[in-house]
């Protein structure tokens, strides 16, 4: 199997009890046999959206103790019918508290081949841009060494190892738009779909890279730091407007905004009077100026 296995240290492995997490958990628990430098502490998150959620966390714990490693678990009470953004939120609020707790180089997930297609066809649906055909990938701080391995070959793992694992419930629902998507649309490529999806998503990753270091440039350009020239933003085409405005917020770590915000500011940001100032993110606030645009925390 294609997995890129991280160098030893401390990590916070995410597992959930279903067969792509157990199947990391083991393949990391025995490269870390060939090395006392490495650190795991297993952690597992119980939303509260199912009625049998606290048997998947008994589980996790059980299999955690037969590999004697540290175990952490966390209970919430979002009930059923959350959303899968909402859950996704939590579930990386606890694992980053956790591994600021453990002082640990970073977060694994189990995220594979599957799930980076998955993603890319759920961004395209919702037109979520240029960065959702990309959106799946590792980070410094959040490790997915899965992601050139398919689900077939990690079932073809866990039969292959003996491993016994979890099934969600509502991983059968399609009503949820993931499921929809792998129920009914990704078993519709064949072999060389799949390549060339893989090829697209990847050249777009590597575009998205240049785009990014070319606008960060021209924000760096501007007459005040942190903030935009207003007369220049207002000569932008409208699609480049809103990719520049994308831009500035991620560099001011505001990187949770959605399409329908990001349209609206743009728009404020060109229309409204001097002195106008709009809700972004995070408490944040995009005020508008005579001559420029900038980012205040709102007023409480």
């Amino acid at each position: 199997m294609n997995v890129v296995l991280p160098k030893p240290g401390a990590y916070i492995i995410a597992v959930s009890g279903g067969v792509d997490s157990r199947a990391l958990l083991d393949i990391l628990y025995k490269d870390s046999q060939n090395n006392s430098n490495w650190k795991l502490i297993v952690a597992h998150l119980d939303h509260g959206m199912r009625s049998d959620s606290a048997d998947d966390r008994k589980f996790v714990q059980a299999i955690t103790k037969q590999y004697d490693l540290l175990f952490e678990y966390h209970t919430i009470a979002l009930g059923v019918g959350a959303s899968e953004a909402r859950a996704r939120a939590e579930r990386y609020t606890y694992l980053n508290r956790l591994q600021k707790k453990y002082d640990a180089q970073a977060v694994i997930t189990a995220h594979h081949q599957d799930d980076v297609l998955e993603t890319a066809i759920i961004n395209l649906l919702r037109g979520s841009g240029r960065k959702g055909l990309s959106a799946l990938s590792s980070q410094p701080k959040l490790l997915r060494p899965l992601l050139g391995v398919t689900k077939q070959e990690l079932l073809d793992y866990a039969g292959q190892h003996g491993l016994n694992w979890r099934e969600d419930s509502t991983n059968q629902d399609d009503s949820y738009l993931r499921n929809y998507v792998r129920h009914n649309i990704l078993p519709r490529f064949d072999i060389q779909a799949r390549r060339q999806f893989l090829e697209i998503i990847q050249n777009m990753k590597a575009l998205n890279t240049s785009l990014d270091d070319l606008l960060n440039e021209q924000l760096q350009l501007q007459d005040n730091t942190g903030t935009i020239t207003r007369t220049w933003f207002n000569n932008l085409p409208h699609a480049v407007a809103k990719e520049t405005l994308a831009s500035w917020l991620r560099l001011h770590k505001l990187a949770n905004f959605d399409a329908q915000t990001l349209e609206r500011l743009v728009v404020n940001a060109k229309a409204a009077r001097t002195g106008q100032q709009f809700p972004v993110v995070n408490n944040y606030t995009m005020k508008v100026n005579k001559n420029y645009l900038a980012l205040e925390p709102a007023e409480r």
